[in-house]
């Protein structure tokens, strides 16, 4: 039997912080395993060739430093080693590409945020796939407190 893992994007929104600590408290709970995808949007490179070489470099870069704080505490509070895929695109089609790609994943966690915005582009964006998804989408708020989803996981 294979490993079932969480597949949970990181962003740069507030709600991405609950939903990694959901993947990683389920994961450690059930024995599976978490994917981090960061995608970089195409449109961050439209300018002359160089410079949008040095931009992907420091996207990449910004992007690492946040996987590396979010990957030390899914280890040392969670025992969970989480994978990093970081891809360029629309971020609907990537987070679909990846799960095509990889049979393990087995439910992707998404953060939704609370107030005027509603819960946020990408989670309005994956709920209207949701019928057609090969796995389920569990949705984690923004508000629910440490303790909350400890209870929960």
């Amino acid at each position: 039997m294979r490993m079932r893992k969480f597949l949970v994007v990181l962003d740069d929104s507030r709600e991405c912080l609950n939903a990694m600590r959901f993947a990683a408290m389920r994961a450690a709970h059930t024995g599976g395993g978490v994917d981090i995808l960061s995608i970089i949007p195409p449109d961050e490179f439209n300018h002359w060739i160089g410079v949008g070489e040095v931009m992907r470099a420091e996207a990449r870069e910004r992007i690492e430093a946040h996987f590396n704080v979010f990957a030390k505490w899914m280890r040392d509070r969670q025992g969970v080693e989480p994978d990093l895929v970081i891809c360029e695109g629309e971020p609907v089609e990537e987070i679909l590409a990846h799960i095509r790609r990889t049979p393990e994943i087995g439910v992707l966690v998404l953060g939704a945020g609370s107030g005027k915005g509603g819960p946020g582009p990408l989670v309005t964006a994956m709920v209207k796939q949701a019928g057609s998804l090969p796995v389920p989408i569990t949705i984690v708020p923004v508000e629910l407190s440490k303790e909350q989803l400890e209870e929960i996981t």
